[in-house]
């Protein structure tokens, strides 16, 4: 599992958009994680599915609310990531308005899961492979703190506790 001070894996995960801009094109577009996490400071966190009950009622709300207490600890980008393809993430981006505060990006083959060793099988639940739930606070690639919820859990990868540490 990676752990603080490992570099994010070097994977490419997926980002809907619907509108052009920013060199963006309307659709899926690539997102290239080492370069897009170069030189910033991102919360990310990730969840097992969109559109489920406790992802969609607690943990993207909680960053949707805590964007501007985030940005003025010095979080320059916030992540979501989700084994769901990228139109489904587009579509949970519409549902949660998280506009511009939230990047909702698709880890749709769980590449970014898998590498990071992150993985949990929800197989009998008939959901396949999907992420962990977790949060970590990401410097310039690296994992500068890391914390990964216990099966059915929330209480550590939520934005108030991200916060704190991006304060710390």
């Amino acid at each position: 599992m990676i752990k603080v001070g490992d570099t994010l894996p070097a994977t490419t995960l997926m980002e809907f958009s619907e509108v052009e801009g920013n060199g963006c094109s309307i659709g899926p577009n690539p997102v290239d994680v080492a370069k897009a996490s170069a030189g910033k400071t991102i919360a990310l966190f990730a969840l097992p599915g969109a559109f489920t009950p406790t992802c969609s009622a607690k943990h993207v709300p909680g960053y949707v609310e805590k964007f501007a207490e985030l940005k003025a600890a010095g979080v320059d980008e916030i992540w979501c990531l989700s084994v769901n393809d990228a139109f489904v993430m587009g579509a949970w981006a519409r549902d949660q308005k998280t506009g511009d505060k939230v990047r909702m990006l698709a880890d749709g083959s769980a590449d970014f899961a898998k590498a990071a060793g992150l993985t949990l099988d929800l197989t009998a639940r008939g959901m396949g492979l999907r992420s962990n739930r977790y949060s970590m606070l990401v410097k310039d690639g690296k994992v500068a703190s890391l914390n990964v919820e216990g099966p059915g859990k929330f209480e550590v990868s939520d934005a108030a506790t991200l916060l704190a540490q991006a304060k710390g």
